[in-house]
């Protein structure tokens, strides 16, 4: 289980930070009323938020009373599934992006705040299609910032990805209408779409954004096309509110979670999954191309409360 391998050991400060504070919990722990505050209290601490820590704590203590567990080890393990079963609801957690099929591509409209791994992160994508024999095109629609467009270029370079792009100032609408035309006249599998990072608050950029997306979907169909929003998981709860006011103007198909080893509150993917209910499909662990990795929840939870196994 290699991303299992790869989270146990990129996840060793969140765990430290957050989940090591609930496992020491477990250990050696009487169950009373003291016990299931102090972990509600954690989880709230670790932006779980906190109608679902209730929720999580006293599900977690009806399975102890009902299955009469004492031992701290297996009720660790109730609480990684009852994590992953909170996961696995939301349809399409942690399966990968396939791409198109009979000649249309996949187009992943790229969106989120500045500084969240948008533009990183898309070209992480790109590199893993590649190794996948798929073809990709991606669009610098950022075109607000001119080192937006040449860090995308670096990517493409690097990767071997052509990358559609105008000067500084264009209609980022025009590069995506671009970019789809040489994604179809290729017949590449994927469109990969960056955009300008833009605060969820401000209305006019937020209905530019909404234009983009509306030349996609005219283009490719709604069943092509993906909105996913990168967001930054060192924010916490910051990021839940942007994702909401994401998904409130654009229908959210998929989270990206970046810098998510560097993050001090690892309950950030189960608010977002709780409340939105839309699925995390990768998770970053790290600078490197393979360290975008597809989510695992089971592997996830499991790694998360350290001693815990994935079923």
């Amino acid at each position: 289980m290699a991303f299992f391998a790869s989270l146990k050991d990129s996840l060793r400060g969140v765990k430290e930070r957050w989940s090591g504070g609930i496992a020491s919990l477990f250990s050696g722990a009487a169950f009373d009323d003291a016990f299931w505050e102090e972990l509600e209290e954690r989880l709230i601490a670790g932006d779980v938020g906190a109608e679902f820590s209730e929720e999580l704590t006293s599900a977690l203590r009806r399975e102890a009373k009902q299955r009469g567990i004492s031992s701290p080890e297996a009720l660790k393990d109730v609480f990684v599934s009852l994590i992953s079963e909170e996961l696995l609801s939301v349809p399409g957690m942690g399966q990968p992006f396939e791409p198109g099929e009979g000649g249309v591509p996949l187009v992943l409209l790229m969106v989120g705040i500045n500084g969240s791994g948008k533009t990183t992160s898309a070209g992480k994508l790109a590199a893993q299609f590649l190794k996948r024999g798929k073809r990709v095109v991606m669009a610098a629609a950022d075109t607000f910032r001119a080192a937006a467009i040449e860090q995308l270029q670096v990517w493409g370079e690097r990767a071997g990805v052509r990358v559609v792009a105008q000067s500084q100032g264009s209609d980022p609408a025009a590069v995506a209408f671009d970019a789809w035309q040489a994604a179809r006249s290729s017949d590449a599998d994927v469109l990969i779409v960056d955009t300008a990072g833009r605060l969820h608050a401000k209305h006019n950029l937020m209905e530019e954004l909404r234009k983009i997306h509306r030349v996609l979907e005219r283009e490719a169909g709604s069943e092509r096309l993906r909105t996913v929003l990168v967001l930054d998981s060192v924010l916490g709860q910051n990021s839940v509110a942007q994702a909401e006011t994401f998904n409130a103007m654009l229908p959210l198909s998929a989270v990206i979670l970046t810098k998510y080893d560097n993050t001090a509150k690892g309950g950030v993917v189960l608010s977002i999954a709780r409340k939105l209910k839309v699925p995390v499909r990768y998770i970053g662990l790290g600078e490197g191309t393979d360290d975008l990795s597809p989510f695992d929840p089971r592997e996830f939870a499991a790694a998360l409360m350290e001693g815990g196994t994935p079923r």
